[in-house]
């Protein structure tokens, strides 16, 4: 595939890349991360805030805007970008895994999954060549392939027949595709955690060309360890000339790990779903605002990080409004997450650029490992934290 956008890697550290991708719609500095507005949305934030933070590229997603308010109404309206007020460049999933994990009573054949709506029962039926044409309808920026992403965990038959058979989707999904200057469609390696499956999905997709790999399948239960040895099986069978996407990821340290492995892109719901939970990502690990040790407390979130939410308020102020259930509180907390994510990255692509990678990362882990981690307040009630797809 003729590339409908030009990647360019500025700077190496190891496999670590530092890139530039130039869209339609604007740059993408990579390592990038996308907050992720599956409805239209990025949930709690205002768009200007998103910007102001140093995103220059969200995701939204396929499965929720064809139910809500459906591809046809927001084509009439501009295009989701438009439909939104995002002038930046978008990404939209295909909707492959939200068919699986959200949707009722599905049926999946060759052709494509029959299901029904979470929202209203209502029955739908998505194709690969139906994907592709509400993602051109949504107007994405970058386009993503149809595909299952297997379950974990799964007998290693099951996850080579399903793996199959979205490379044979990807086939249709690319043949649907209406190239246009400056777009892209990103073809999605499946395989589990097997480094053979791994390894054919990811030749399959370079024979037939894509202008960016995204890497799914992970961050679905197997835990840390293993999602990094299975991406480093995975990125080696990768061009080296496309970006190189891991879907649904994640942690901060999940992240780090990830760029040291040469990925390029990243999206996650935490930083955001995590704000509307209480907790917050600071230098010195997660903090849940919920926590009655916080009813005193004068200090800011997190002063290293260049964002009103982080410095301005007092974890006694947070601790007030989650305690109170002000919509302020889950605002100001998703605000400073995506900041710091935002924050993060731009030290990643710093670290790359001037080849001091491994020191960033040692001193980072060294202050995520001081601080730990809070994810269960004071009530027991354990906080909504995922590393899931949107």
């Amino acid at each position: 595939m003729s590339s409908g956008f030009t990647f360019q890697v500025l700077a190496t550290d190891g496999v670590a890349r530092r890139g530039r991708l130039v869209t339609a719609h604007g740059v993408i500095d990579t390592p990038a991360f996308m907050p992720v507005g599956t409805a239209a949305t990025v949930k709690a934030m205002f768009l200007d805030t998103v910007a102001a933070t140093g995103a220059q590229i969200i995701l939204a997603n396929t499965y929720h805007l064809m139910l809500r308010p459906g591809a046809e109404r927001i084509a009439k309206l501009g295009g989701v970008r438009k439909f939104m007020n995002w002038p930046g460049p978008l990404l939209t999933d295909s909707g492959g895994y939200q068919v699986m994990s959200l949707s009722k009573l599905r049926k999946l054949t060759e052709d494509g999954v029959t299901f029904q709506s979470h929202i209203d029962g209502s029955k739908h039926h998505l194709t690969p060549e139906r994907s592709i044409q509400i993602q051109h309808q949504l107007d994405a920026t970058i386009t993503m392939a149809f595909d299952e992403c297997t379950p974990y965990p799964a007998k290693k038959d099951a996850v080579a027949d399903s793996m199959r058979m979205s490379m044979r989707w990807a086939a249709r999904s690319k043949q649907a595709y209406i190239s246009r200057l400056g777009y892209g469609l990103f073809g999605i390696v499946q395989g589990g955690v097997h480094a053979d499956l791994r390894e054919e999905s990811a030749a399959a997709l370079r024979a037939l060309g894509f202008d960016g790999y995204a890497v799914g399948g992970l961050a679905v239960g197997e835990g840390q360890a293993l999602m990094l040895a299975t991406l480093d099986q995975t990125i080696a069978h990768l061009p080296v000339e496309a970006p190189r996407y891991l879907m649904g990821v994640g942690k901060p340290l999940d992240i780090v790990g990830a760029v040291e492995r040469g990925c390029d892109m990243f999206d996650c719901v935490l930083p955001t779903r995590s704000g509307r939970t209480a907790q917050a990502f600071t230098r010195f690990g997660t903090l849940n605002l919920r926590n009655a040790r916080f009813a005193d407390d004068p200090e800011p979130l997190d002063e290293s990080v260049a964002c009103p939410a982080s410095r301005n308020y007092s974890r006694a102020y947070y601790h007030h409004l989650i305690r109170s259930d002000e919509i302020l509180g889950m605002m100001l907390l998703s605000w400073h997450n995506v900041a710091f994510y935002q924050q993060l990255m731009k030290q990643l692509r710093d670290a790359v650029s001037t080849g001091t990678l491994g020191g960033f990362v040692a001193g980072f882990a060294a202050d995520q490992a001081r601080g730990g981690a809070e994810e269960v307040g004071d009530d027991g009630v354990p906080d909504e934290v995922s590393t899931s797809r949107a």
